[in-house]
């Protein structure tokens, strides 16, 4: 076994590893999330996205605030049974099910569902970020501001009106890991969940307490034996998005895997071929 950590990064050279470390009471109750590449930091989509553009920081919160409103006012056109108006959370895990920049991260309860979307599209070392819910919200009171204390589900964004009082005003050095009460087709195929950061500015591992959070690090060796485990265990994108988008795009790795033999070095697998 390879597995060595140093200032909270796990380094990983082997499916074996992977099990082992998945396997670990440790990690019970931990949220997982998988990225193509070890050097990126837990920013979410829309933190890229402005920093990316330039988008001056003094218009930050003035713009998430205009494009979930234009969501509102369009997005009825195509929703059936729409989340009530002031339920931001529910809006905002809409449009990120859809694609839209919001400061939600995606994140898994299931490690293995991790461990896909981190090596599905890797061609470097990948990276598993872990964070402990617990351990970030268990303390009785939280400081919000000096001279403001709040418990844990005071400032859940599940709670109607908390995403605009300490999330949108973009102030608070917090972290929140939960799911709207009324979840998605996908979010519960993924066992999904999500992290949300009160500044758009500071990857989330830097709001966190260092030893809540865990950053496993897969070496680029062992994408191909995990990717066939994964797939053996029917976690590929055909499952994880319902639906005929998801079955299309699962059809690439097939190009890389057959159950006859491997179409990465043509070896035959002997279950196939009889003597």
């Amino acid at each position: 076994m390879s597995i060595m950590e140093t200032d909270g990064i796990i380094g990983l050279d082997s499916w074996p590893d992977l099990q082992d470390i998945f396997s670990d009471v440790k990690f019970r109750s931990w949220a997982f999330r998988g990225q193509a590449d070890a050097g990126w930091p837990l920013l979410s989509t829309l933190s890229r996205y402005l920093i990316r553009t330039s988008v001056l920081e003094e218009y930050w919160k003035q713009q998430e605030s205009r494009i979930l409103r234009i969501f509102q006012r369009k997005s009825h056109l195509f929703l059936p049974n729409p989340p009530p108006s002031d339920d931001s959370f529910e809006w905002l895990s809409i449009m990120q099910h859809h694609g839209a920049p919001t400061r939600l991260l995606d994140f898994t309860w299931s490690p293995y569902v991790a461990a896909f979307f981190a090596l599905q599209n890797a061609s470097e070392e990948a990276a598993i970020w872990a964070i402990f819910p617990p351990g970030v919200l268990g303390n009785k009171f939280k400081t919000i501001r000096a001279d403001q204390l709040a418990t844990p589900d005071d400032i859940g964004p599940w709670t109607i009106g908390n995403y605009e009082r300490y999330f949108q005003v973009n102030e608070n050095n917090i972290v929140v890991i939960g799911e709207p009460h009324r979840m998605n087709q996908r979010l519960i195929a993924q066992s999904g969940t999500f992290a949300m950061p009160g500044v758009l500015n500071t990857p989330i591992e830097q709001l966190v307490p260092p030893k809540y959070v865990k950053k496993i690090v897969i070496r680029k060796n062992a994408r191909v034996a995990a990717m066939r485990e994964l797939y053996q265990m029917n976690i590929s994108e055909a499952t994880l998005f319902p639906g005929l988008d998801g079955l299309a795009r699962s059809l690439a790795f097939e190009l890389e895997s057959h159950w006859a033999f491997d179409p990465l070095t043509g070896e035959k697998y002997a279950g196939f071929y009889m003597d």
